[in-house]
């Protein structure tokens, strides 16, 4: 079936045959829960940072870093956490806070619990766990034609797969792709801004982040963005932005105070989100290359010449300061390492010192329209990229797959009740699915049941 959101992602295809299981993610918050596996962070009675751990049920990770940092009356810049989590989904994660314990502790916020574990002098880095750990349901598992799968069927498709990947790939190894909530699900917008900051076009960036249209938005909404895109009037616009809407109305806000200011519209939005701009064009990149060595049945377990190699840590992190180029010298060597699962092949993710792109690479970034560009932004120089790298292939661990029962449908998504749409694929008599799994920091959840579920973006 044909995906076009997935296609624009880079998000289209599955590395090996099979029908899949159909089915629908996220029915329900609960179904969707994310365990941060954190490295170990020392704790000090002297320590000036307080050290939580937090439970957050259906919060988008930026925005609960800003209303606790509103709550503590201190920057969110003095808020560090590993990394981001899924919006709609039980999520505990570390987080090191610039202020005194009790003053964490008194904070009181809906679908949020606090455990303080103590004081730090240490400070989180983005990416600086060892990984997740994930416990999803797939509800409403369907054939292709949309009849309902049974318990057994959807059982027997995801051995099924799990065994034509391990034949391909080697066990418990999958592509890394990158999954479709670094560019927004139903509304990738995080790219088409950061295609204009490469650009170094600030208010093009700042338009398209309160314009661009997304998919199954309200009529609210799409009102809001559709007056926005075709007058650009800050006051007209305000009035008609819905509550909750809250980096738009900001933007909008600071431009009716500063008409011309779009970087200081811009930069309402929090650090990680800026970035997540830029993040996300490279992502692109990278998504299309792999789909493209992918398509042309080139390896991605071992490295071809002109690959750039490096090695993993015990945690599946890239040890990116010790990479190395295959050649034909070398590659005998290097794929030996690589089928031992000491190194790994990897993809550009481009910038500014960026080289040894490959022709997978050339060929996506010429799709996309990304050549010649310095991914400098002078406007501002803190969001400049010099480029990394990501391993083709990452590892899922500790797989377990059950059957769990059907729930009621009154506690399940509106979209549950609504039915299959044209082009969907699931049946509310379908199997429900249990999935439990661990990956990398940096490895998505969503891109791995992707491959046993075959389904369009939107029910991801």
């Amino acid at each position: 079936m044909s995906d076009p959101l997935a296609e624009g992602m880079g998000l289209g295809g599955y590395t090996v045959e099979g029908e899949g299981i159909g089915g629908m993610l996220k029915m329900r918050v609960s179904d969707f829960r994310v365990d941060e596996q954190s490295k170990s962070v020392s704790t000090d009675n002297k320590g000036r940072f307080t050290l939580a751990k937090i439970t957050l049920t259906n919060w988008e990770t930026n925005r609960f870093v800003k209303q606790l940092a509103k709550r503590l009356r201190i920057s969110s810049n003095r808020i560090w956490f590993a990394g981001t989590k899924d919006k709609k989904a039980i999520t505990k994660q570390l987080f090191v806070i610039d202020t005194h314990v009790k003053n964490v502790a008194s904070v009181d916020l809906k679908d949020v619990e606090i455990d303080i574990l103590g004081r730090t002098h240490q400070k989180l880095g983005f990416g600086s766990h060892r990984g997740n750990s994930f416990t999803i349901i797939v509800r409403g598992c369907a054939h292709e034609d949309g009849s309902p799968m049974s318990e057994s069927e959807a059982l027997e498709q995801v051995n099924g797969i799990r065994d034509s990947l391990e034949e391909l790939l080697g066990k418990g190894r999958f592509p890394n792709f990158i999954g479709p909530q670094r560019f927004g699900a139903n509304r990738p917008v995080t790219p088409e801004f950061g295609r204009f900051l490469v650009k170094d076009d600030v208010a093009g960036a700042v338009s398209a982040y309160i314009g661009f249209e997304g998919q199954s938005e309200s009529e609210e909404v799409e009102k809001f963005r559709s007056h926005w895109r075709k007058h650009g009037d800050a006051e007209a616009a305000i009035e008609l932005a819905p509550k909750h809407l809250g980096w738009e109305k900001e933007m909008l806000h600071h431009l009716i105070k500063n008409p011309d200011d779009y970087i200081g519209a811009f930069t309402k939005m929090p650090k990680s989100l800026q970035l997540l701009g830029i993040h996300a064009l490279q992502s692109l990149v990278f998504n299309h290359l792999l789909q493209n060595r992918i398509k042309d049945n080139q390896p991605i377990t071992i490295p071809i010449i002109g690959d750039v190699v490096g090695p993993v840590d015990e945690s599946g992190s890239l040890e990116s300061k010790r990479m190395v180029l295959a050649n034909e010298s070398t590659l005998p060597r290097l794929q030996r390492n690589c089928q031992m699962g000491r190194l790994v092949p990897t993809g550009v993710l481009p910038g500014s010192e960026s080289e040894d792109f490959g022709i997978h690479a050339q060929k996506a970034m010429e799709d996309l329209e990304l050549q010649g560009f310095t991914w400098k932004v002078k406007s501002i120089p803190r969001l400049s990229s010099k480029g990394a790298r990501r391993p083709l292939v990452s590892t899922f661990r500790e797989l377990v797959v059950d059957t769990v029962p059907k729930a009621d449908p009154e506690t399940l998504d509106m979209r549950w009740n609504e039915g299959p749409q044209e082009g969907s694929r699931w049946h509310p008599e379908g199997a429900c699915l249990r999935f439990r799994f661990t990956l990398p920091s940096g490895t998505y959840a969503t891109t791995l049941l992707k491959e046993f579920m075959r389904v369009p973006i939107r029910q991801l």
